[in-house]
């Protein structure tokens, strides 16, 4: 048997200064503002950026006395970006336009009975990382991850907050290996191509891929495009969820359809994807199998999925319909459950809105933690 990879399977990631992860982060940051002062919060907010402008549009409900300085959210989130306000975009620099109502009576008591609307959400685990994480996905986000921290600690002074990367996984041979790597970064005007080609090498391709024990790719592609040095909203417009695939799986695992940035965890479309990426972890590290991708889906106003699908797509060493009776046995996956569950009435979303939701070692996220009870219970229960 040949010991080359017979198929290619191809991730991104974007860095938190791309346009729609700006908005991404800007959504949360508004949800985390509100539930600072309240816990029961409804927040629905999606941001929209071009130019110099930022729209937010959405609907909120809390407390009367309840005020936040959206103004405020927003600055706050440019500066810990860090576009430079010579872009003629930054935390001085941009003009706010804020369109945000109350949230409508007939959804909130619809939130109240149950979920706040119909969809299917999805989770996803595998063998792959220690994360288990898919591994182009987790390599792409740590190299965006380390672009960041680049420029950030002024080790490569002339990156700037845009940027992109992609990696491309065969798959086939004894072992998963490295294909393709391609960085797109944004510079400062008067870079040369060569600086920047080889402080991305050094600096960030180089580490992650040491850092877990791969070698240099075939093939390196680094600004394939040429200039990069507009970026932003100046260069491109921004919407909050724009970048679902980016958030979750890479494309590994599938997606119900629903963004997450926004929306607080009454909305199904986040806590119902959090729950799933729990439950398809407990499966794996239970070692029911080597992977597993979980679907959850939700009715209007009805509190217990309509649906509980479990895939282990061939590898399971017990029935999947009997690990998702098992699953109904252990964890409460009504709404209210889920956000008791993950204790997710907390301001604890803006730290998630770049460099993807799941996986994540670098953030303490309840529905990453196999030592919750209920995650334990289910786990403890094959053993």
């Amino acid at each position: 048997m040949s010991s080359q990879p017979s198929r290619l399977f191809t991730s991104e990631s974007v860095t938190e200064g791309h346009p729609d992860k700006l908005c991404d982060q800007i959504s949360d940051a508004i949800v985390d503002a509100y539930l600072e002062q309240d816990p029961y919060a409804r927040v629905a907010c999606e941001a929209a950026a071009k130019g110099t402008n930022i729209f937010l549009l959405g609907e909120i409900r809390v407390r009367e006395e309840i005020r936040v300085d959206v103004a405020e959210v927003v600055k706050d989130v440019l500066q810990g970006i860090g576009y430079p306000e010579e872009d003629s975009f930054g935390p001085h620099s941009h003009c706010l336009h804020v369109h945000l109502a109350e949230q409508n009576d007939a959804l909130a008591g619809s939130v109240d009975r149950g979920a706040g609307d119909q969809g299917m959400m999805f989770g996803f685990a595998c063998r792959e990382t220690p994360s288990l994480m898919p591994l182009p996905i987790e390599l792409a986000h740590q190299l965006t991850r380390a672009m960041r921290d680049q420029r950030k600690r002024n080790h490569l002074p002339w990156m700037l907050a845009d940027g992109k990367s992609q990696v491309t996984v065969g798959y086939g041979g004894a072992s998963p290996v490295v294909d393709t790597v391609v960085i797109s970064t944004q510079y400062r005007s008067g870079t040369s191509k060569e600086t920047v080609e080889t402080g991305v090498l050094q600096s960030v391709i180089g580490p992650v891929l040491e850092e877990y024990g791969l070698g240099e790719p075939p093939n390196i592609h680094i600004n394939p495009s040429g200039e990069f040095v507009d970026g932003g909203p100046v260069a491109d417009a921004g919407l909050t969820g724009r970048k679902i695939i980016v958030d979750t799986y890479g494309g590994m695992g599938r997606h119900g359809g629903g963004a997450f940035s926004g929306k607080d965890a009454t909305k199904v479309d986040r806590s119902g994807a959090y729950m799933a990426r729990l439950l398809a972890k407990c499966v794996v590290a239970a070692g029911l199998s080597e992977r597993c991708e979980i679907q959850l889906a939700y009715a209007i106003g009805i509190a217990d999925p309509v649906g509980v699908f479990v895939d282990t797509f061939g590898t399971g060493r017990v029935p999947d319909s009997d690990i998702a009776d098992r699953m109904g046995d252990c964890f409460d996956l009504t709404p209210r459950g889920i956000i008791e569950t993950l204790d997710l009435r907390r301001p604890i979303f803006r730290q998630t809105a770049a460099y993807g939701h799941f996986g994540r070692p670098d953030l303490d996220l309840p529905w990453e933690n196999l030592e919750l009870p209920r995650a334990a219970e289910f786990i403890q229960s094959w053993s």
